[in-house]
């Protein structure tokens, strides 16, 4: 059986065309549009149509607060055009075939408690550091949603009280989304922000410099602050951190050294989160969107 997968961004479209054991037969992306629901759709739709005599369904990774059951999404995230909308429903008429929808962050987090690095887990979270934070929770090796379906929706934690004017400058979001860290070091080195990315950020980790070390060292101790707040609310097995920066290495020993350090200073006898890189990476959205697809539909 095959199937073909969606993973919606605001930017691109990721699809390909995976069979049951999450094997990649081919992959493509295009741009995601910007200006309207018609045209979202019927950009989905020319996809369909070039794999439609092959596939058993149709799914779909995609941003937003979304009620995966009923296939209605009450927000589409950076697609606005897609909120308050039967997403199901209205991409049906287009692709006649069985279609499911899922939070991009919580197929994520379906990608690694199937195949991945929480397989082991019954009890588990991924967080993914993007522009936002994103991710899941996993309990009982099952997706946790959550009443609104919010659960996982990490990017809204309040990091300080010291901002009621604005809190939206509290949100962990803003403090340790990637951006947060690529400024700084453009602050430091004293280039604009546009001449600088993630990738350029950890060219002068990995070469040593002080001053981006520095950086991501103060970087990695606010994000471990919050997977502590997220050990002792959950209580976790492990937390799989995903999203490009995740592939760095020293990403992850950095986070480890401030979870040594913090412990070391925490006086009780509480277990420190256990933490690990998601195994997928670019493509837990598309195999989490399948997991979601072949346990809602049985297909």
């Amino acid at each position: 059986m095959k199937y073909l997968v969606l993973d919606i961004g605001g930017s691109a479209i990721k699809y390909a065309l995976m069979n049951r054991e999450s094997e990649f037969l081919e992959k493509g992306k295009v741009k995601t549009p910007k200006d309207s629901l018609e045209t979202f759709v019927e950009v989905i739709g020319e996809i369909y149509d070039i794999y439609k005599d092959q596939i058993e369904g149709i799914a779909i990774s995609m941003p937003g607060r979304i009620d995966s059951d009923r296939g209605y999404t009450f927000t589409g995230g950076a697609l606005t055009y897609n909120d308050k909308r039967d997403m199901v429903d209205i991409l049906k008429k287009r692709c006649p075939t069985s279609i499911t929808i899922e939070n991009d962050g919580k197929c994520a987090a379906l990608a690694e408690a199937s195949l991945g690095n929480l397989s082991d887990c019954n009890d588990g979270i991924v967080v993914i550091l993007g522009t936002g934070i994103g991710g899941g929770i996993i309990k009982d090796k099952k997706l946790h949603k959550g009443a609104d379906f919010i659960a996982g929706e990490f990017s809204v934690i309040m990091t300080s009280s010291n901002t009621k004017k604005n809190p939206m400058e509290s949100m962990w979001a803003r403090t340790c989304g990637v951006n947060a860290l690529i400024n700084e070091v453009a602050s430091v080195k004293n280039i604009s922000e546009e001449e600088i990315n993630g990738e350029k950020v950890f060219e002068y980790a990995n070469s040593g410099d002080k001053e981006v070390l520095e950086i991501l060292d103060e970087y990695c101790y606010k994000i471990v602050v919050q997977l502590f707040n997220l050990q002792y609310i959950y209580n976790p097995k492990k937390i799989a951190i995903g999203g490009g920066i995740s592939a760095q290495n020293i990403l992850i020993e950095y986070i480890q050294k401030n979870i040594h350090e913090l412990a070391s200073m925490i006086p009780v006898d509480f277990p420190a989160p256990t933490v690990v890189a998601c195994k997928f990476r670019n493509d837990s959205n598309l195999i989490g969107a399948l997991q979601n697809f072949i346990s809602k539909s049985n297909v």
